[in-house]
């Protein structure tokens, strides 16, 4: 119990940090995906076909590779040539690779409504925005849920990416207890933490499922 009193303040500095870049990065990425979402399967093709771009550089490439570029390449690249700190250029690349995520698991939220939907919305003389934000919007949230709630507990996992950053996040701050006194408690309580967190996720998300099964067919 001393030596888990001893290790607890360092662990949950390291979760501090953890928590940091996963908030921020929800924060941003469901904005942006949502964006995304609507450009994807908007009539105008070439932004469309930007975005679908995007997605697919963003899926098919690892995310620490796409935190390394950001974080070492990006300064030497012609015209950008910006150098980030490791916090902001963890945070950018962590918001982008998730925000193509997001975008496929909305536009497939919003596909899934019955267009007959859209057509009577439009009867009703709904005009576009209307028509997202009163009848498309509520019924692609009840049905996005399951996927969100997955990638969500990926991001609080892929979290300890960081580590290559040497950012002092929950998994760097266990390594480091472990290297020092040669045991592996530190890592069995980062574990926990780990599924604290996913643990949170979990029920919020289940208490979300619940709220919006109004719309069930």
């Amino acid at each position: 119990m001393d030596y888990f009193l001893q290790i607890l303040g360092p662990l949950l500095q390291g979760t501090a940090v953890t928590l940091q870049v996963f908030l921020i990065t929800l924060a941003l990425a469901v904005p942006l995906g949502l964006a995304l979402a609507l450009i994807r399967i908007s009539r105008f093709r070439t932004a469309s076909t930007a975005v679908s771009g995007y997605i697919w550089l963003m899926r098919g490439t690892p995310l620490m590779l796409q935190m390394l570029f950001i974080y070492f390449a990006l300064p030497f690249v012609p015209v950008i040539g910006v150098r980030l700190p490791d916090f902001p250029a963890a945070i950018v690349a962590f918001t982008l690779n998730y925000a193509a995520y997001f975008a496929e698991i909305f536009r497939a939220g919003i596909q899934s409504v019955g267009r007959g939907q859209h057509e009577a919305a439009q009867v009703l003389g709904l005009n576009y925005a209307q028509t997202m934000r009163r009848i498309v919007l509520p019924q692609m949230i009840k049905r996005i849920l399951p996927p969100m709630s997955n990638e969500t507990i990926t991001l609080v996992k892929d979290t300890s990416l960081i580590y290559v950053l040497a950012m002092n996040d929950l998994l760097r701050a266990a390594r480091g207890l472990v290297q020092r006194d040669f045991t592996t408690m530190p890592f069995v309580v980062a574990a926990a933490f780990y599924l604290l967190m996913t643990l949170v996720l979990t029920w919020g998300f289940m208490r979300l499922e619940k709220k919006y099964a109004v719309y069930d067919d």
